[in-house]
């Protein structure tokens, strides 16, 4: 993302995980921990809304980490269908942010993942903020949000996306009364949006 991006590997649980680090300009605020995009379509953690996502937690004084799930980049393992990369999402949350104030985020597949790993988190640990972006609930199934989380919880979808439909997200955040935020003529990617999107992850995390 810039020049003082810190790259380096940490163990996972098939091997090891390649991580990304950005730490904001003074003290941190905590630990932001950031999923990517299907690992078979070309996901890793340089994809854009993920650097994007990033940089918005950076520039809220959060210290953001991406990682590479198993089988992309210099991860090691394959690809498990979500099963595996909830355990490697988990176990980069150990690594990073053991304890201390802790954000959860990813986009796409890797919002799908988060929603997993919120849901087994929630009981163990505190939560300060969740952002879902392109939330891949038509090809997974993404765990509902804990109700005393929804205010905390930013979901953004694009109006136009065509990857995942807006029903489908619809359709998920429905039963939950979870809000959704849609941006108008929003495809998957935001492309000439990505200065928008973080605008709001930062209103979000710095409410």
């Amino acid at each position: 993302m810039n020049a003082q991006t810190e790259f380096g590997f940490q163990a996972g649980p098939v091997g090891r995980l390649e991580v990304a680090v950005d730490r904001p300009a003074g003290a941190s605020r905590g630990v932001a921990v950031i999923s990517h995009p299907h690992p078979l379509h070309g996901g890793t953690l340089t994809n854009k809304v993920v650097q994007t996502l990033a940089r918005a937690f950076v520039l809220s004084g959060w210290t953001a980490v991406r990682f590479n799930f198993r089988g992309v980049g210099a991860s090691e393992g394959v690809y498990d269908e979500g099963r595996g990369e909830l355990d490697d999402l988990l176990s980069v949350v150990g690594a990073v942010a053991p304890q201390g104030a802790l954000c959860l985020a990813g986009f796409s597949f890797g919002a799908f993942v988060t929603t997993r790993a919120v849901e087994q988190l929630h009981s163990q640990r505190e939560i300060e903020r969740v952002v879902l972006v392109g939330t891949a609930a038509s090809r997974f199934d993404a765990a509902a949000v804990p109700a005393d989380l929804h205010a905390r919880t930013l979901v953004v979808h694009g109006e136009q996306d065509d990857t995942v439909p807006l029903a489908a997200v619809m359709d998920w955040a429905r039963p939950q009364v979870l809000p959704v935020l849609v941006v108008p003529g929003g495809g998957h990617f935001f492309h000439g949006q990505l200065p928008l999107l973080r605008e709001l992850v930062q209103r979000h995390v710095r409410a």
